[in-house]
C-alpha cells in the first residue's frame, strides 16, 4: 500500500482538482491522508466530502502548525 499525504491549508480553489487527479490513478492500493492544517476557507468541508465518499481517504483536522508539522503527523498516520 502507498500512503499519500496531502497537507491542506486554504486550498479550496485547488483541492477538488487535486483529489480528482489522485482518484483517477489506475493503481488502487493506496490511502490518502488529508491533513487540514487550520484552513479558514472551505477546504475543511471539501476534505470531509472526500473522506465520506471513499474509504481510502483519511482526514485529520488540526490547528495551524505549519507544513513541517503536517508532514510529521502524516508520517505517523501512514500505514
Amino acid at each position: 500500500m502507498i500512503s499519500i499525504i496531502v497537507p491542506v491549508y486554504n486550498m479550496e480553489k485547488y483541492l477538488e482538482t487535486c483529489m480528482e487527479s489522485l482518484m483517477e490513478q489506475t493503481y488502487e492500493d493506496f490511502e490518502i491522508i488529508l491533513i487540514n492544517d487550520g484552513s479558514t476557507d472551505g477546504s475543511g468541508t471539501i476534505c470531509e466530502k472526500w473522506a465520506a465518499k471513499d474509504r481510502r481517504v483519511r482526514l485529520l483536522h488540526q490547528e495551524n502548525k505549519g507544513l513541517a508539522a503536517v508532514r510529521n503527523v502524516g508520517l505517523e498516520l501512514a500505514r
